[in-house]
């Protein structure tokens, strides 16, 4: 007996030992799990809301319809998307400017004539007469003086991301046939609010009156007014065939369209959206002057077929005399846009191709 009870202490020590192991095993914290991987970033959805104070049937409009919508959305996997704001929707040209400064708009496809007032060196397109046919516009926007005038816009919280067309501005009315400087005595037209385009009407005799666009076809209607300026494009778009009869072809001056981008929005993008939408906004730009060239022939036949208006063009000595009326122009531009600019001016166009 006295040999036993060792052996069964030992015994009974030894499972108490290994009971207590495995308890203190069983207590020990699992191991934890290895942490997941963050998510990749998500680049930011991109809407570009793109306006015109004119008709669905302008050609920068048209251009971003067809060709830059389709191409930055699937360029971009439908990351960035563009909404279409045509006929003033979101407001006249001037509207559009401002909200585009301020950011609250991105993208809009204005003339060059309301840009004056934040760059007075746009004035030069005003210039009546100005270019003698696209080939000389197109040297000139995509050249020199185009780079320079882009550049004034980026100042002023715009960047100018492609030059367009929408094409020589014509004279419409309901009074009477042009075919001289007189026949414009007397007559009131609509013209943009725009002094150089003010003073070329007031020394041909003229009663300019500014008004937004989507107004005029009322106010022609109504005989408010007597006429007013435009490319065909905006002729047939507004229809304002229906109630001017006489359409002189006078080419007095050839009406660019921007594709314009908020500053303040852009400049918040990555670089790699930028980049797509300069090079996409730069193509589309060259296909609205194309829509621009094939469509001028079309809008004046499509108008003559309705036989409510007739067309009358000016040959090369009529032409000359409305230069030759309009010719002091010249110098009012110079005072806005400065000597320097003009002299320049002149210098390219004297390397212009024919």
């Amino acid at each position: 007996m006295t040999l036993r009870v060792p052996v069964l202490l030992g015994g009974v020590v030894l499972v108490a030992l290994l009971l207590n192991a495995c308890m203190k095993a069983g207590d020990a914290p699992a191991p934890k799990a290895a942490a997941a991987p963050a998510p990749a970033a998500v680049a930011p959805q991109i809407t570009i809301k793109f306006a015109v104070g004119g008709p669905d049937t302008l050609p920068i409009f048209r251009a971003v319809k067809d060709y830059f919508k389709p191409q930055i959305e699937a360029k971009s996997n439908g990351r960035i998307v563009v909404e279409l704001y045509p006929g003033s929707q979101l407001g006249d040209d001037v509207k559009l400017l401002e909200s585009l400064r301020s950011g609250t708009l991105e993208a809009a496809g204005p003339t060059s004539a309301p840009l004056v007032g934040i760059v007075p060196e746009m004035a030069i397109f005003d210039i009546p007469f100005l270019f003698r046919n696209t080939k000389v516009a197109d040297f000139i926007l995509d050249g020199k003086i185009g780079q320079e005038l882009s550049a004034k816009l980026e100042a002023k919280g715009l960047y100018n991301l492609a030059w367009s067309e929408m094409g020589f501005r014509y004279l419409t009315n309901s009074v009477r046939e042009i075919k001289d400087p007189r026949d414009v005595k007397g007559l009131k037209l609509r013209t943009m609010e725009n002094p150089i385009h003010l003073a070329t009407w007031r020394l041909l005799g003229a009663n300019p009156t500014p008004m937004p666009v989507s107004e005029v076809f009322t106010a022609l209607k109504q005989q408010a007014i007597d006429g007013q300026e435009n490319p065909v494009v905006a002729i047939s778009g507004w229809k304002f065939y229906e109630v001017n009869k006489y359409i002189t072809l006078t080419g007095h001056v050839y009406s660019t369209l921007s594709f314009l981008y908020s500053k303040k929005l852009f400049d918040s993008y990555a670089k790699e959206d930028q980049d797509l939408i300069r090079q996409i906004a730069k193509e589309t730009g060259i296909k609205g002057r194309e829509i621009a060239r094939n469509d001028e022939a079309k809008y004046i036949e499509d108008i003559k077929k309705t036989g409510l208006a007739t067309f009358t063009e000016l040959a090369a000595d009529q032409k000359k005399a409305f230069q030759t009326a309009t010719a002091s122009v010249w110098n009012l531009v110079s005072e806005k846009a400065g000597p320097d600019l003009i002299k320049e001016l002149k210098a390219e166009l004297q390397k212009a191709p024919d």
